[in-house]
């Protein structure tokens, strides 16, 4: 249900999509943005799976959709409901595996999103089963395009300590921010690999944005990253 604002006005919706691997704990993640999306006038409904997106009339009032759904599957008719959806106004928006490691096997959603995450490369040491082994300083790098988007404004290149992403993408995302993956002794790579960390991407009339820090809740609560999701999810809302 939809409720009304004290000015009168329709609310906008947001849908919240969570679940997935547990490891990016999609519940916290999520409801440490929900409070923001209710101040800004969205009536929020959350979903432990893709299921609302193969509702073609609940989708068509929805705004923005919120997903921080790592791996898991999705069925066509869901992808199908959701690509429709963003295609006619509703907004995505999402960060690290959430969006960028969704549904592995729909090649429909890879194609929505535009960028797909590939590894993590971690330390020198054997892996260890602990996820400090990926948690590496690194950099984001903001382009000359973001110092006026609304999402990156005012935003300057800031550092890290998690996993760096190396994802892959394609020519139709409009890279905000990068990350550069250095050659070290004991990497098999040997130049130096620049990633997206912040994109967005038009498709139809929706708009879709990607971050990809945001693994664990330290990482969200980071000034720099909290405000570039708030910012984004509004970009991108209809």
């Amino acid at each position: 249900m939809t409720a009304g604002n004290e000015t009168g006005q329709q609310n906008r919706r947001a849908l919240v999509v969570r679940g997935g691997w547990e490891g990016h704990v999609p519940v916290p993640a999520t409801e440490l943005f929900i409070p923001f999306l209710e101040k800004q006038g969205f009536d929020v409904v959350r979903a432990d799976s893709p299921a609302p997106y193969a509702d073609s009339a609940f989708m068509s009032g929805v705004d923005l959709v919120v997903q921080c759904y790592t791996m898991g599957t999705i069925e066509p008719a869901e992808v199908r409901g959701l690509e429709a959806a963003i295609r006619a106004g509703t907004g995505m928006a999402g960060w690290h595996g959430g969006i960028a490691d969704s549904f592995r096997s729909s090649s429909e959603y890879l194609h929505l999103i535009g960028g797909q995450f590939a590894c993590h490369p971690g330390k020198a040491e054997e892996p260890d089963g602990s996820e400090g082994h990926y948690f590496v300083p690194y950099t984001v790098n903001m382009l000359p395009e973001a110092s006026a988007h609304p999402i990156t404004a005012g935003i300057g290149d800031f550092s890290l300590v998690t996993e760096q992403y190396w994802v892959l993408t394609d020519d139709y995302v409009d890279v905000l921010a990068t990350t550069t993956q250095r050659v070290r002794p004991w990497d098999p790579w040997q130049r130096e690999v620049t990633s997206p960390a912040i994109w967005t991407r038009r498709w139809g009339t929706g708009k879709i944005f990607v971050t990809t820090p945001g693994h664990n809740l330290d990482v969200l609560r980071n000034d720099n990253v909290r405000t570039i999701i708030e910012r984004g999810m509004l970009w991108a809302s209809r």
